[in-house]
């Protein structure tokens, strides 16, 4: 091999040390004082209790966009105090300059936070700009709640207790919100949080927060939060315990005329070990209730990635998913009970201090002998130590072993897939720089040697520059069976450069400018096998519109066999070299109209001198807050030499929301793959009874034809009910 990749990853070292250094908080003088109440707070979200008069009043937010070197011109106003049990926010939003009415898209829960009117609160019990949670609402009332990692990233699967209510008028709009201390994790020897506001007024186009925060970040950017400051030390929780049972019915049909039926019952535990620090227990989990994968177009020569939907995976999950990068992940949920069903697992996470951090995942599977598959256990340990301000250091092991043996199969206890991964992840203090240097090694039986990955990036990203490279080192033999990584044997070399102007605040362009785009793959002989260049020029309206037009150059030497069309009709052979330019365009309307879209189309080359043409639509009208209809329409057309011929690849996608009120959801999905023959149908009732708590009716269907009866269906009554001890 004449690579080294010593030589490859010293220019992203030599650039990290140049930037490490310490800094002091940004919005340290910013300081909202909460203090302890006896009285009774009601949640009408009118703010009539006497507290909110004595209150410490975060107000005079900053401009973040249009602008983000002037004050707000809509004002807002955030007050909050505690008792035993929860921390309160009171929240008033004036219509001082614009009024109209509010844009919002409906009551369904983890709304769009560009398509809504709305408050945003995020809070970093252990001050340490990196991790926290974060609670929203928009002028309706919707709710909003996500874990925060990486000092500026939302993880809106997480889902947990808490309390609101909004009222309006044409002249402001209010809330009211309590969250108990038993949802969160804090250290309760802290008496100063990291705390950030934010709202987003679409009628007037304005974004703003608290404190001071960079347009080119989102709003809730903890390097930019200001200060909560508690008159005493937060109470501690005491016994937290929740039990969460579920029952289950199933009803299906695989075959036509066949009908089973089955019924599973289970439970979570969750036990808080420390205020911090979380256990969770799963006993025969159900995840019937997740939300269907979108139907795609599959072109690409690579296994496409579809997140983690299922509940029980889902809190701090940053400490396993996100180690790595999009392409490469040691560890990939998904992948677990994909093929065993899952019997029971363990889950220790969250904050040994405000330093440590810890994640332990163990889950076992049942054998299934129908398709010759043993048992499985598949545990993840990871650890995570913050260094700097606002950087960290962390590990991941990940361990697949294979339990007992089945006659039929030549698998047997003691075959395995481990992983071990080292990085360092970098954020300046002021959220300009960031980037990652990283380590792993598979080990597998009879696979050694060139089974390593090392990579790095850094990114800088001001106000009107964006630049950033990363570096990929991927050997031939690295393994990750419970991990995400499509490509192996190769390395690479990821460039991108962005500039912006702002014209003058009278024109309707908010900012524009050009962009350059590169990505190189080189095999291990220093060959280049796959080239992508881009270029191309993005404009952004203060409507909140945005255009992008760009070229692109593409250089492949296929290193497999590869169906251009993946219909089985035949394979490009290895070897064989292809190249194309192709131009592109997306636009994405105001999301502030009642009827919104997106476009986008693209011409130019494919595989072996062929043509492709693509428009992609989403369409969306809303009768809000009630009803919520969106269209997807999506077509590949395909010219190609023969065999294949001619090739037009349909997509198409209806989707419908029914939010009759807060709790109560109603939700419907109809897609069709031409390429796959697919006619896919889910719809899903949920009504939440209580906080937390669950009925679901769930009725899946997918068919190779359309006007036949559905031969593969499935009808699932899912009942759940959160119980603290």
């Amino acid at each position: 091999m004449n690579f080294s990749y010593k030589a490859f990853l010293t220019p992203l070292l030599l650039l990290f040390f140049f930037q490490t250094a310490r800094g002091q908080k940004i919005n340290e003088d910013y300081v909202l004082k909460i203090g302890k109440t006896s009285e009774k707070i009601i949640m009408d979200g009118e703010l009539n209790e006497s507290i909110w008069e004595l209150a410490d009043v975060a107000e005079n937010f900053s401009m973040i966009l249009p602008q983000d070197d002037r004050k707000a011109t809509q004002f807002s106003e955030v007050r909050m105090a505690y008792d035993d049990k929860n921390i309160y926010l009171a929240v008033i939003f004036f219509n001082n300059t614009i009024k109209g009415d509010y844009v919002v898209e409906s009551y369904k829960r983890d709304f769009s936070f560009g398509k809504n009117d709305n408050f945003l609160v995020a809070i970093d019990p252990f001050n340490n700009m990196t991790t926290g949670f974060t609670f929203g609402l928009n002028a309706y009332g919707a709710q909003w709640d996500g874990t925060m990692y990486d000092g500026r990233s939302v993880d809106l699967n997480w889902d947990t207790k808490w309390y609101s209510e909004v009222a309006f008028d044409e002249k402001k709009w209010t809330a009211e919100i309590a969250i108990p201390f038993k949802s969160i994790r804090y250290n309760y020897n802290l008496e100063q949080w990291g705390i950030s506001f934010s709202r987003l007024d679409l009628k007037a186009s304005e974004k703003s927060g608290w404190t001071p925060v960079p347009r080119q970040f989102p709003s809730i950017t903890m390097a930019y939060s200001g200060v909560l400051e508690w008159d005493n030390p937060p109470p501690t929780q005491g016994s937290n315990i929740s039990f969460i049972p579920y029952l289950s019915g199933e009803m299906d049909s695989l075959q036509k005329g066949t009908t089973n039926q089955e019924l599973n019952a289970g439970a979570d535990v969750k036990f808080n070990l420390t205020s911090s620090l979380n256990l969770d227990i799963t006993l025969n989990p159900d995840f019937s209730q997740a939300e269907v994968d979108q139907q795609v177009t599959n072109l690409d020569r690579f296994e496409l990635f579809f997140p983690e939907r299922r509940q029980f995976f889902l809190e701090n999950a940053d400490l396993f998913a996100n180690f790595g990068y999009e392409n490469i992940r040691p560890f990939f949920s998904r992948r677990i009970g994909l093929n065993n069903p899952i019997v029971g697992g363990i889950r220790l996470s969250g904050n040994i201090d405000e330093k440590w951090r810890v994640g332990l995942l163990d889950i076992q599977t049942q054998a299934e002998k129908e398709k010759g598959l043993p048992a499985e256990n598949l545990g993840v340990f990871s650890l995570q130590r913050k260094v700097l301000d606002r950087s960290s250091i962390g590990m991941i092991f990940v361990n697949k072993q294979s339990l007992g043996k089945l006659e039929d199969t030549k698998t047997t206890a003691g075959e395995y897939n481990r992983n071990l991964g080292l990085e360092y992840n970098y954020f300046s203090t002021d959220n300009l720089w960031n980037g990652k240097l990283m380590y792993l090694k598979s080990f597998s039986p009879n696979l050694s040697n060139d089974d390593a990955i090392f990579a790095g990036n850094l990114t800088y990203n001001d106000n009107n520059f964006l630049g950033s490279v990363q570096a990929e080192y991927v050997g031939e033999n690295y393994n990750a069976e419970v991990g995400y990584v499509p490509r192996t044997h190769y390395y690479k070399f990821d460039t991108t450069l962005r500039y912006l102007f702002f014209p003058s605040q009278d024109s309707k362009v908010l900012s524009h400018g050009p962009l350059v785009g590169s990505i190189q793959y080189f095999n291990f002989d220093g060959l280049g096998i796959d080239r992508g260049t881009q270029l191309g020029y993005e404009l952004n309206f203060k409507n909140r519109s945005e255009m992008v037009f760009t070229f692109e150059n593409q250089f492949i030497i296929l290193q497999n066999p590869f169906d251009p069309i993946r219909t089985g009709i035949r394979s490009l052979e290895a070897l064989t070299e292809h190249r194309w330019n192709s131009v592109n365009l997306d636009y994405n309307s105001k999301p502030q109209s009642l009827f919104t879209y997106a476009l986008k189309s693209s011409y130019g080359g494919y595989f072996q001198d062929g043509k492709r043409w693509l428009f992609f639509s989403e369409m969306g009208y809303r009768f809000q807050p009630y009803i919520e209809l969106n269209t997807l329409v999506s077509y590949n057309h395909i010219e190609l030499e023969e065999p294949w011929g001619t090739n037009g690849f349909w997509l198409l996608g209806i989707k419908s929301n029914f939010t009759f009120t807060k709790n109560i959801f109603f939700s419907n999905l109809y897609q069709y793959n031409e390429q796959q023959k697919l006619w896919n149908f889910n719809s899903r009732f949920q009504w939440r009874y209580k906080p937390a708590s669950d009925i679901f009716l769930v009725f899946n269907s997918s068919d190779t034809r359309m006007l036949t009866p559905n031969r593969n269906w499935s009808l699932t009554l899912k009942i759940n009910y959160w119980i603290n001890l």
